[in-house]
């Protein structure tokens, strides 16, 4: 499972509105004989690859899925159909489909004579790969993942709004990494007219990557001609609303799961006092600056009794700056 777990990273951002799975089929003496991962819209799910790759040899042989194998025929059959065919009499899977459509492969499964069982590695999957997704199932918006860079005393720009550079190397490349798995990138106008924000995913060298994020461009603002964010290096949305859910409603209907907002301090305010801020990514440098904008704008609180509080997921080092992950506590934020 923790393979499949693996394949399934190597895909996300490239199958929404399908999850990212990963899927490892071994034959009757245990051996690995498939490997596979979803490839985008209208392709092969995860197991038909690892079935394909495993040939004769997955039968009597098991599968191990990340994500519960779908019982509904789509724009592909199901999944449980090729299971049934190849021979595998076994499948482990780690999270359980909740799609109305989808969900209930086990059972299909099962009533065939397959071995099944679920729950294996379900929460490295789906506080992974499948985080975006899952939210999106459940609620029928995308997820958003709010991430800035900061100074220690919380700044993200300084007096005179410059900004460049706050994080560093390690935290900048990084941060590419993480736009090259979402489906979008959504900022203001604002941070458009200041910054000139490109919005693309790009290499050490500068190199646009082969697959790039739709751009949302958020406000009524005016955007300066010959911004670079509406080059033709990716395609660009322009949501003229400043309201979080028109957005998200707008981007739902595109297929979009997985958001990254990188807005300036207004437009994150906006999204945090609607509610719909999922996860944090916070980018910390060792650096002071006394004065300059504040990472977050208004966000509806007027008392430290409403303040917005969140549980920490992890914190780890990048490079010199510190990378704070958090999601909302039960009921609070985008849940």
């Amino acid at each position: 499972m923790a393979v499949a777990l693996a394949l399934s990273e190597t895909v996300r951002g490239t199958t929404s509105p399908n999850p990212p799975v990963g899927a490892v089929v071994l034959d009757a003496e245990g051996n690995v004989a498939g490997q596979g991962a979803t490839q985008p819209p209208g392709g092969p799910h995860a197991e038909v690859m690892a079935l394909r790759e495993a040939g004769e040899r997955a039968r009597g042989g098991t599968a191990f899925v990340t994500l519960e194998p779908c019982s509904h025929h789509g724009r592909t059959p199901p999944c449980t159909g090729a299971l049934l065919a190849a021979g595998v009499t076994t499948v482990r899977y780690a999270v359980a489909d909740p799609h109305p459509l989808g969900g209930g492969g086990a059972d299909v499964l099962r009533a065939a004579g397959v071995d099944v069982e679920g729950g294996l590695l379900a929460a490295e999957v789906a506080s992974g790969p499948l985080r975006a997704w899952l939210h999106f199932v459940r609620t029928g918006r995308p997820h958003v993942t709010w991430k800035y860079a900061a100074t220690l005393d919380g700044r993200v720009a300084a007096a005179d709004r410059t900004s460049r550079w706050i994080s560093g190397p390690v935290s900048r490349a990084e941060v590419h990494a993480i736009r090259s798995a979402a489906d979008a990138i959504v900022v203001g106008t604002g941070t458009v007219r200041a910054d000139d924000a490109w919005l693309t995913v790009r290499d050490a060298d500068g190199v646009l990557a082969p697959r790039q994020p739709l751009r949302v461009v958020v406000g009524t603002g005016g955007i300066p001609e010959g911004a670079r964010v509406l080059d033709d290096s990716a395609e660009t949305l322009l949501a003229r609303t400043r309201e979080p859910d028109e957005v998200l409603m707008a981007l739902a209907e595109r297929g979009v799961v997985d958001v990254l907002l990188e807005g300036g301090p207004t437009l994150a305010g906006a999204f945090v006092r609607a509610g719909r801020v999922d996860r944090i990514l916070a980018y910390v440098a060792p650096m002071l600056l006394g004065a300059g904008p504040a990472a977050l704008g208004p966000s509806g609180v007027s008392t430290i009794t409403e303040a917005h509080r969140w549980r920490v997921e992890g914190v780890t080092m990048s490079g010199d700056d510190v990378r704070v992950a958090a999601v909302p506590l039960t009921g609070e934020g985008g849940s």
